[in-house]
């Protein structure tokens, strides 16, 4: 049944940003949320985004380029998804009482291993060295081996991934197109980016206009892992 409160448009893309967070861990781009709507111009997208906001459903992240969190979701909704937690988790703020909906780090928190850090950006050197743990909702990892990485560099922000966050990824060899994964490239260079499969071609995609797609031979790139859940410290 479709919330009173919404139209029909802020309805689905209520739904799109929630099922692609449940997903990847990050908000979509809004070109993604155009091309999803089947909308003409982005302008729309910032319309709804606005009446979202405004009614209470989401929040945008201050000074983070189209960073957004979920507040909230219609009954009918998170009644059929099982519930709702937000995937953007806060930490290092103490003093500060957590905002509305969103889940504290210490709620049945689970230590992983940081293993450095990862390019968003050019490929930099392979990951293989525990730095430091962090504690995340043992919500957010669910099954299989886990393990975070602090990212470093910009071509992922229009995914809603900035420099400095620390990013939870679940171990696997396997992607299928559109995941945002850790991949290593060459058996030497470690960045996260979008996986797109095509043939025997892999590409390697970020979310930032100023980088440019990498396509590789698939024997060139094994696949580390796929994102599930973003931590960001203020």
């Amino acid at each position: 049944m479709e919330c009173p409160m919404l139209t029909k448009k802020q309805l689905d893309l209520l739904k799109f940003i929630d099922a692609r967070m449940r997903r990847d861990g990050v908000p979509p781009s809004f070109d993604e949320m155009k091309d999803a709507l089947d909308l003409r111009s982005k302008s729309g997208i910032h319309r709804l985004i606005t009446a979202l906001e405004e009614r209470g459903f989401i929040r945008r992240l201050a000074h983070k380029a189209r960073a957004i969190e979920i507040v909230k979701l219609p009954e009918a909704l998170s009644t059929r998804t099982g519930g709702f937690t937000p995937r953007v988790i806060e930490g290092d703020r103490p003093d500060a009482a957590p905002p509305p909906g969103a889940m504290p780090v210490e709620a049945a928190a689970m230590e992983l291993p940081v293993m450095g850090r990862i390019a968003a950006g050019v490929p930099i050197e392979a990951i293989s060295q525990v730095s430091h743990h962090v504690a995340v909702p043992g919500s957010m990892v669910g099954r299989g081996k886990h393990y975070a990485l602090e990212v470093k560099g910009d071509s992922m922000i229009d995914a809603g991934i900035n420099d400095g966050d620390v990013v939870v990824i679940r171990e696997t060899s396997t992607a299928d197109n559109g995941d945002i994964v850790v991949a290593l490239v060459e058996d030497q260079e470690a960045t996260l980016k979008r996986f797109r499969r095509s043939g025997k071609s892999i590409a390697l995609e970020a979310a930032n206009p100023a980088y440019e797609t990498r396509v590789f031979r698939d024997d060139q790139v094994k696949v580390q892992g796929r994102l599930v859940g973003l931590i960001r410290t203020y």
